[in-house]
């Protein structure tokens, strides 16, 4: 019995290549530490996971990010899915599944065996990072594989038993164009994912992308390109039975990612692994990034998990309020009153009001959510919540 909604996520750093347009803390070369790091990461679940299960009973979602979870090999992975097994008994035989368990995986880094292996420990979702289909969008972009192997993948899970998988798919990559992007979302809504994300190139400071547009060596499409292309994904998802339910995120019914829901939905979940961040009893957690320090801390007993500056009040307020503001359902009025014992209107009166007349905010059943225009001019809007 669960007494507590909350979520588990594990982080796994390692690469077989680090994206062009990556900061997220991942690492290629690392092999040598994969072992030492999946001790690590069950020395870890024992103590916290356990700890978190006998306080708040069985996670109700677990997701396995990273890096690519999947460049694990099978003996490390299946060593890792027994401890999680252990805890947390993931096999139990549910229809409707109560526990949603995803893996993140990536073309190229998984066969038949390593898909068999998730499915017979109670995987029951994966997330594909496709990016795009065409080949040279990918080798420009540092990707693995190719269009062909995104399409043999999902095939392959399909065999494996998994009916929920989503995908992700990137758009304003380098010299793209509009009509690239329309046969890759073709060729998406043809291998019927039940979950698609959708995300606009951004450049991140450090990564390589970042100093090739210092050095003038990006060629990036233009921003009226960019806006069309974010016009066609978001008419032609939902004509293809994909509804928008978050900013990013389209679904078939039914099938909208349970544990990034929970995200914004301001539900407590335990991180574990290096660079794993946790949100717990309203405060905010961090393990340190570096590989070596975590295996050695967890050999040792010791935690490395940092509290961040503890948020102040107006800080905790913008972040449920833009949070709840990126889903299709929008920020509860009520919600936010019995988390902060206020009216929402007492905080953001003239915020709402300004962008209510921009066109950007609606209202509706006790709801504020972006309108159409206010999902393709987001931030406008999140940075206008911003109180401090």
């Amino acid at each position: 019995m669960r007494k507590q909604q909350w979520g588990l996520y594990i982080h796994i750093p390692f690469c077989r290549q680090k994206c062009f347009y990556c900061d997220f803390p991942s690492f290629a070369g690392r092999e040598r530490y994969e072992a030492d790091y999946t001790d690590a990461l069950c020395r870890e679940l024992l103590d916290q996971g356990v700890l978190y299960r006998e306080k708040w009973g069985r996670p109700a979602t677990i997701y396995m990010g990273g890096g690519t979870p999947s460049v694990l090999p099978v003996k490390l992975m299946e060593r890792l899915l027994q401890m999680l097994c252990r805890i947390f008994a993931l096999t139990e035989n549910e229809d409707p599944p109560e526990l949603e368990f995803t893996v993140e995986c990536n073309p190229g880094t998984v066969d038949a065996e390593k898909l068999a292996l998730l499915h017979t420990y109670g995987v029951n979702r994966l997330s594909f990072g496709v990016q795009t289909f065409d080949d040279g969008l990918l080798q420009a972009i540092g990707r693995i594989h190719t269009g062909r192997q995104a399409a043999e993948t999902m095939q392959l899970a399909r065999e494996a038993g998994f009916q929920n998988v989503s995908m992700d798919l990137m758009y304003g990559l380098p010299q793209e164009t509009l009509a690239m992007l329309q046969h890759d979302l073709e060729a998406m809504v043809a291998l019927k994912p039940e979950h698609i994300s959708i995300y606009g190139l951004q450049l991140e400071a450090g990564t390589a992308f970042a100093k090739m547009q210092e050095l003038g060596k990006l060629m990036l499409p233009d921003e009226e390109t960019v806006e069309q292309m974010y016009d066609l994904m978001t008419s032609f998802l939902p004509a293809h039975g994909y509804a928008r339910y978050e900013i990013s995120n389209f679904a078939q019914p039914g099938y909208e990612s349970r544990h990034n829901l929970s995200y914004w939905q301001d539900v407590p979940y335990l991180g574990v692994g290096a660079a794993a961040h946790s949100y717990l009893a309203g405060r905010r957690y961090a393990n340190g990034t570096d590989i070596p320090s975590y295996i050695e801390a967890m050999r040792a007993g010791k935690s490395v998990r940092v509290e961040e500056e503890p948020a102040d009040r107006a800080i905790a307020m913008e972040e449920f309020a833009f949070l709840a503001l990126r889903t299709v359902r929008g920020l509860s009025r009520e919600a936010f009153s019995k988390r902060f014992g206020v009216s929402l209107e007492s905080v953001y009166s003239k915020t709402i009001e300004k962008m209510k007349q921009q066109g950007l905010l609606e209202e509706q059943d006790g709801f504020l959510r972006l309108t159409s225009l206010g999902m393709k001019y987001g931030n406008v809007v999140f940075e206008a919540f911003l109180l401090t």
